[in-house]
């Protein structure tokens, strides 16, 4: 399934699950305003389809994930006066993006090969989990152009890294290795590229064994609990959790377990 007249975004469904991959390798898959409109209607398309339970984000070509903003494109905007951007992606096309998705409940897993640079950093620590090949390369280089990690990188990485070593690479543009980013515990696994589809398909399919209202209920709890006080977390209510406490599965699945079956999931 499709959306259409898609030309900078591949984005197919299969059973639970939508594959979704930036198109645009001639320019290794930077983003520019037709992309991040394309992204926004494949993102509204998979928070509403109660069919897909998880989306994988990955890029063509296999030289770059992403590079980011199109820079040839924010110059020309700049020179026609539309080009100041800050924070955030409000009243840009594509908003909310999905770094301003917050509220995002289903699983977003990210398949890096090659550059995942400035904005398509920002993607991959926007995402749940990360699967890396080993040739991938990070960094937030946006100081050295005169710009900032608008879209959530200046937030996210300190949260995600320790304060001082996100703070090197946001300070200096630097960049990382898989490996090293493995270490910070940015991404999940590093493969070796040719086993990096199979891998990524292995983690989907470790996601779908499980139940998807409690994936989304843990998902939407764990990113609630960075910013609230223990205490509070406990007492606090989560729609996901509601639901999820409510439903069918959360029956099935302590039957399946007792009477010696795989449990048959619904979503409800």
């Amino acid at each position: 399934m499709t959306l259409g007249d898609l030309s900078t975004v591949v984005y197919r469904k299969q059973g639970r699950v939508a594959t979704v991959e930036l198109d645009r390798p001639e320019v290794l898959n930077a983003m520019n305003l037709r992309m991040h409109a394309e992204l926004a209607r494949v993102w509204d398309d998979i928070e509403r389809d109660d069919d897909i339970w998880v989306a994988v984000l990955g890029g063509r070509g296999g030289r770059a994930f992403s590079v980011g903003q199109d820079l040839k494109e924010l110059a020309e905007r700049d020179t026609r006066g539309e080009g100041h951007s800050t924070f955030g992606s409000a009243g840009k096309p594509g908003y909310p993006r999905i770094t301003e998705r917050f509220g995002f409940a289903k699983p977003l897993v990210a398949k890096v090969a090659g550059y995942a640079l400035g904005g398509g950093f920002e993607l991959a620590l926007a995402c749940d989990i990360v699967i890396a090949a080993d040739t991938a390369e990070f960094g937030l280089t946006e100081a050295r152009l005169g710009l900032i990690p608008g879209a959530g990188g200046v937030f996210r990485l300190p949260r995600q890294a320790p304060y001082r070593i996100a703070l090197g690479h946001l300070l200096t543009g630097r960049r990382m290795s898989a490996a090293r980013a493995a270490e910070l515990g940015l991404v999940n696994e590093v493969v070796p590229v040719a086993d990096l589809d199979a891998r990524t398909e292995t983690w989907v399919a470790d996601i779908l064994a499980c139940a998807p209202l409690s994936v989304r209920a843990i998902k939407q709890a764990a990113v609630a609990s960075l910013t609230t006080p223990l205490p509070d977390a406990f007492t606090a209510t989560y729609h996901w959790e509601t639901l999820r406490a409510n439903s069918g599965d959360a029956q099935e699945g302590p039957r399946a377990f007792i009477e010696k079956r795989p449990p048959n999931w619904t979503g409800h």
